[in-house]
């Protein structure tokens, strides 16, 4: 990761990173009914963060107090995000989970920009999440609130996400602030999977290792890559094509079917968060969820 870079073009680094993400997420939706979303998210952030340590080695020493109070959010809000979204999965389908999450971090920017055009973006994006969901066709005591609250949930944990490690990345070097907040995730995480590793099969634990590498490792050496020559507008745009990815990976691997309602919800979510992100509100690859 501290290579000078992919020769590929940064909008196909972008777009892999994309699809890699929604793929490990749809990879953890096949692992979260075997050992629970709790294991699922400890065997991420186990691989993860030894990966990212070897790889980054960050220093311990050296740094403000400050500088560790921001780690410590970091990871809380790391850790939060993943158990909220993985607990969502065994609820919803993935590309629902995604959109509904994604308000989360499209909110922040519109708070962010103050523009009221950001404002009428969100309030599209709301509409879209409102056609996913399915809450104008279903009763409501038929509607899968557990899971959309969980969602729910994990957009605000990944806007939170996305302000700490803003600020890791002006406290710290390279990829260290990120390793050190995936141990402080890892703690985190750790009461709530502890009780499934008597469960923990040997496809279980390479499924981990492979949720690990497609959501975490390789999408941010891909978006670091690519940073370096794309503009944050542009990335933040393509970033916005996460939800879509994530139906694709559903239907691929899980088979998951959504409706032309719910698609067209997704659109409007999509469109919103080009609109918003575009401007060049997110500007880190560590803002990546999932």
């Amino acid at each position: 990761m501290r290579s000078t870079g992919f020769p590929a073009p940064p909008l196909v680094l972008v777009l892999a990173a994309i699809v890699s993400v929604q793929f490990g997420g749809a990879l953890a939706a096949t692992l979260v009914p075997e050992i629970g979303a709790g294991g699922s998210v400890v065997l991420r952030l186990l691989f993860a963060t030894s990966i990212l340590c070897s790889v980054a080695r960050p220093r311990l020493r050296g740094h403000r107090r400050t500088a560790w109070v921001t780690v410590l959010a970091f990871g809380l809000a790391l850790g939060l995000m993943n158990l909220s979204f993985y607990g969502s999965l065994a609820h919803l389908p993935i590309g629902v989970a995604v959109t509904v999450e994604f308000l989360g971090p499209l909110t922040l920017a519109t708070a962010l920009s103050r523009r009221l055009r950001d404002l009428g973006a969100v309030l599209a994006a709301a509409l879209g999440v409102l056609l996913i969901s399915e809450a104008l066709q279903t009763p409501w005591r038929d509607l899968e609130w557990t899971g959309l609250g969980l969602a729910a949930l994990a957009g605000a944990c990944w806007a939170a996400y996305i302000l700490a490690s803003r600020r890791a990345g002006r406290e710290f070097a390279s990829l260290d602030g990120l390793a050190l907040a995936m141990g402080v995730a890892l703690v985190v995480a750790l009461p709530f999977g502890l009780g499934s590793v008597p469960s923990w099969t040997g496809e279980a634990v390479a499924k981990g290792l492979g949720i690990a590498v497609l959501s975490s490792v390789l999408p941010y050496s891909l978006e670091l890559s690519a940073l370096r020559r794309i503009s944050p507008g542009v990335f933040g745009i393509l970033l916005s094509l996460e939800p879509a990815a994530a139906a694709l990976a559903g239907l691929l691997v899980l088979g998951q079917r959504l409706t032309a309602t719910q698609l067209g919800g997704m659109a409007l979510v999509v469109l919103a968060s080009a609109l918003v992100m575009g401007a060049g509100q997110r500007k880190d690859p560590a803002a990546s969820g999932g």
